[in-house]
């Protein structure tokens, strides 16, 4: 089995990743298992999936927000811009050499 994590079983990522409580206490007290479960809760109040969209972002996969995407890209821009420098000074420098000998 692939070590991904969409192959791992529900309650393992749970567990992994910090499952969020939800509570529902409309129709009664807290009934919450102490921790996640293998098998499904019959319980108004459960462990979420890590997947889940209640923090406004999915587990482990940063943040999607323009600001954030922008200011990855121009990290990128600027690293690419110095290693194609660092790459031109390096091809200058060998002809150079090549040509005087």
């Amino acid at each position: 089995m692939s070590r991904t994590d969409k192959s791992k079983p529900l309650w393992v990522r749970q567990r992994e990743h910090g499952a969020v409580p939800v509570h529902d206490h409309r129709f009664g007290t807290c009934d919450l298992p102490p921790q996640p479960l293998r098998e499904d809760a019959s319980t108004r109040c459960r462990w979420e999936s890590p997947e889940a969209l209640l923090m406004g972002h999915e587990c482990c996969s940063g943040c999607h927000k323009r600001g954030c995407t922008a200011e990855w890209q121009a990290y990128n821009r600027t690293a690419n811009r110095r290693r194609r420098h660092a790459d031109r000074l390096r091809t200058h420098q060998w002809v150079r050499k090549a040509n005087t000998r």
